[in-house]
């Protein structure tokens, strides 16, 4: 058996050679050009190259949008009150159609209609006293005019004539208030709706001002909603406006501003608008949360970037756009000039032109001059 260090000596020398042959033979089976001092140039060793993901901006449309929150209401709900006391008699059930004019509820009306004849009564009383005053007053007055009676005895005459005039007057508006009254027994539906709540039972005694019934008609509806006073010179009647509702299965709406209030409420700082809305299909429901979508202005010809692509920092606002006027597409850092945003996109006013390549994806791990590697591009590179 050999020591260790003399099998050492004897495997060394011919682990070199083995080495040393396998490097020759690796060398000469590549190519025998050298590469070119294009690819050398292109990438440095040493440089670093950042990969990003591009867009080329192009003028486009934008719609400058507020976005309020606001709920819906319908102009036809109501809450009946009694006119006059009494007893409740009938109610129409909860979630009766009841057509306008149609009877919500009733009260006990014999008082009432015993009050209206004796009121009659009354009327026919005055009425036969004012006949034979007028009577006496046809045929006295001739008499006057011959000087058969004295002045003194006519003018006796016209004063009962004048007293029964009263009196039937008197006892015609009595009875007039009396049959109102009796009309009062009787709550009816001011408009076409639905009864949705009551707020007495039958056989409960009222008094007059006491609430019945609400009835609600939700085939037109309104959104109503607060927007910053800010806009009050851009919102108008007619403003196009697109409605979203949190309530789970109701499609998204569209409409216009039906109104505009020109009162700023002082402690929201805000303005009222409305919009109607067709709800034939009683989907939406008076109290629901929605949000508006107010198109404030429609921009035409105008660059528009993500949002994500814009710098905030120290030095203002800017944007990495890429330069290829190198051998390698390399980042440059633009100044620009924002406008309005909306749903993730902004309106760029000064610093790009159109077809510029802006970088969108990769922007803050770049520094102004680096060298990048482009993954992806919306829309066509530019070429120089």
């Amino acid at each position: 058996m050999l020591h260790n260090r003399s099998f050492r000596a004897l495997w060394l020398p011919g682990l070199l050679a083995s080495l040393t042959l396998f490097s020759v033979s690796a060398t000469g089976c590549g190519s025998d050009e050298a590469p070119a001092p294009e690819a050398v140039n292109a990438r440095p060793t040493n440089e670093r190259v950042v990969r990003v993901q591009t867009q080329v901006v192009r003028p486009t449309t934008f719609e400058d949008v507020v976005e309020i929150t606001g709920t819906v209401d319908t102009p036809n709900d109501a809450t009946l009150s009694a006119q006059i006391g009494g007893t409740v008699t009938a109610l129409t059930p909860r979630g009766k159609r009841v057509a306008k004019g149609g009877l919500v509820a009733e009260l006990d009306d014999g008082m009432v209609r015993a009050a209206v004849r004796q009121a009659e009564a009354q009327v026919a009383t005055a009425r036969a006293q004012y006949d034979l005053a007028h009577d006496t007053f046809t045929r006295q007055q001739p008499l006057y005019q011959d000087s058969i009676i004295s002045a003194l005895e006519f003018e006796g005459v016209r004063a009962q004539l004048n007293q029964a005039t009263a009196q039937l007057s008197q006892a015609e508006a009595t009875l007039n208030q009396i049959q109102e009254q009796l009309k009062y027994t009787r709550i009816l539906a001011p408009f076409e709706g639905t009864i949705e709540e009551h707020f007495v039972e039958r056989g409960e005694q009222v008094m007059p001002g006491t609430p019945v019934a609400r009835i609600v008609n939700t085939e037109q509806v309104k959104v109503k909603a607060g927007v910053p006073e800010r806009y009050a010179g851009d919102i108008g009647v007619g403003t196009p406006v697109q409605i979203r509702f949190q309530a789970y299965g109701v499609s998204p709406a569209g409409g216009q501003v039906s109104f505009v209030g020109r009162v700023i409420d002082p402690s929201t700082r805000t303005f009222p608008i409305e919009v109607d809305l067709d709800n034939r299909d009683g989907r939406l429901k008076p109290a629901m949360i929605a949000s508006l979508f107010v198109t404030r202005a429609r921009l035409e010809d105008r660059l528009v970037v993500p949002q994500t692509a814009v710098i905030r920092d120290e030095n203002g606002v800017s944007m990495f756009v890429v330069s290829r006027e190198d051998t390698l597409p390399r980042a440059q850092r633009r100044t620009v000039r924002l406008g309005p945003s909306y749903a993730g996109k902004v309106v760029v006013e000064a610093g790009l032109e159109p077809g510029t390549e802006i970088i969108v994806v990769g922007q803050n791990k770049v520094t102004e001059g680096d060298a990048v590697e482009v993954v992806d591009t919306a829309g066509p590179a530019p070429t120089d």
